[in-house]
């Protein structure tokens, strides 16, 4: 599985960032032609915005950056199965390749959940890889709701 560039690296280094912010730590990087061009962890606290999701922040800033609002070309690395709302723009957006760590039995909608992209209503399916980071991807979650918990 690819990595070579450190691009799930990168996620998670938001996802660490997201955490000391007090959000819920998932990281997300897009990349294009070898290059990040957005990354973002989650943002719903500090937006007050419960789409701004790292998947959603990743997918805005590119489109902004790169004038367009399909990114076709793009592969997108996050730290945690997305769930039905980012599946949906990453199909909307047309993201090539989508790379996640950890699965989200709960909550994910890629292997679990709605299975979004098996979904004959799907658009435009990318191709998927799991489990990229998947350990540090888990340790972050498992440990910051750990601390919620004991504070």
């Amino acid at each position: 599985m690819p990595n070579s560039d450190g691009f799930m690296d990168a996620a998670l280094a938001e996802a660490k960032d997201a955490a000391a912010r007090g959000e819920v730590p998932i990281g997300a990087v897009l990349v294009v032609d070898g290059v990040i061009v957005a990354r973002s962890g989650n943002r719903t606290r500090a937006e007050n915005d419960v789409t701004a999701h790292a998947e959603i922040a990743v997918i805005r800033d590119a489109a902004a950056a790169l004038g367009q609002e399909r990114l076709s070309g793009a592969d997108l690395y996050v730290t945690l199965e997305p769930c039905t709302m980012c599946a949906a723009a990453i199909s909307f957006a047309r993201i090539r390749r989508l790379y996640y760590g950890a699965e989200d039995p709960k909550g994910g909608a890629v292997d679990n959940g709605v299975r979004f992209f098996a979904q004959p209503t799907c658009h435009h399916a990318p191709e998927v890889y799991s489990g990229l980071g998947e350990s540090e991807a888990a340790i972050l979650l498992t440990s910051f709701f750990r601390s919620k918990r004991e504070s």
